[in-house]
């Protein structure tokens, strides 16, 4: 009943890089990710983080996972704690090596980098909060360690519009500030204004990468998974392939209706005048 959940991966994420991952379901994405950190171990090749080598016997798991912050999916059915602080403050306590200030002063930091404002959320119940504050509760409880790269395992699932873009918007300001981020989702129009680089795998291997335009393209000329690739992207494509004069890299409606607007004003034929 084994089965081989990855195989011949091979790749490098740079530091300050932000990086999507994608592919369908039970294609090892989750698996893959989960070796950065070390939850889970190669049971043949090598796992390095900044140059440390994740077999060596030497390593601190939990220095590591403190540099490599892993956020799940539903990270806040893993709030647990009676008050927000208690929630974001809790690995620091448990770690016994900071001063009441100082995981304050952390604290307060991370609730800052998600958008929370300390007074007002600090004190409150995190299972008062809407399903976006929660996600974000959750992630300054990563964030108060300040990891060097940050784990994103579908950090838009189950939510609605709004708490959707509130993360998004998090996420991005941490990407701007030259945090490493790599996304796992489904969603790939939510990592568009995100990600440098695309990685798809395919049954526990990596189809290709490379930038967003590239990976869809190529998924689209060898056929293969193209409902990965945006539906506004495979539109502009097809249009193209009728003789449309439209830009490659258009992923978004919003991006796409004013440059159909201007191809259809420009080649507009007014008819004559009647008298």
């Amino acid at each position: 009943m084994e089965k081989k959940a990855l195989e011949d991966v091979s790749l490098q994420i740079t530091p300050g890089e932000c990086v999507g991952i994608i592919g369908e379901t039970g294609s090892g994405k989750t698996t893959l990710v989960q070796h950065f950190n070390g939850l889970l171990k190669p049971s043949s090749g090598k796992v390095y983080v900044e140059g440390t080598d994740l077999s060596s016997p030497r390593i601190s798991w939990p220095d590591l996972r403190q540099r490599v912050g892993l956020v799940f999916q539903y990270p806040e059915h893993q709030l647990f704690e009676e008050t927000v602080f208690d929630d974001i403050s809790f690995v620091l306590r448990q770690r016994g090596i900071f001063s009441s200030e100082e995981i304050e002063l952390r604290v307060k930091s991370a609730c800052g980098l998600v958008g929370l404002d300390y007074e007002e959320f600090s004190n409150r119940s995190p299972f008062e909060l809407s399903g976006g504050e929660m996600r974000r509760v959750a992630l300054a409880g990563v964030l108060v360690q300040e990891p060097r790269l940050l784990i994103l395992d579908e950090p838009t699932v189950g939510l609605d519009g709004a708490g959707k873009r509130e993360i998004l918007r998090e996420i991005g300001e941490l990407r701007r500030n030259g945090k490493t981020v790599v996304m796992i989702s489904h969603t790939v129009e939510d990592m568009m204004d995100l990600v440098d680089r695309l990685i798809i795998l395919e049954g526990g291997k990596i189809l290709t990468s490379g930038s967003p335009a590239e990976v869809f393209s190529f998924l689209l000329q060898r056929g293969k998974l193209t409902f990965l690739a945006p539906f506004v992207f495979r539109l502009m494509g097809d249009l193209r392939t009728h003789g449309w004069d439209l830009p490659e890299q258009i992923f978004l409606v919003e991006e796409a209706l004013p440059v159909i607007d201007r191809f259809l004003r420009r080649t507009q034929v007014k008819s004559p005048v009647e008298n």
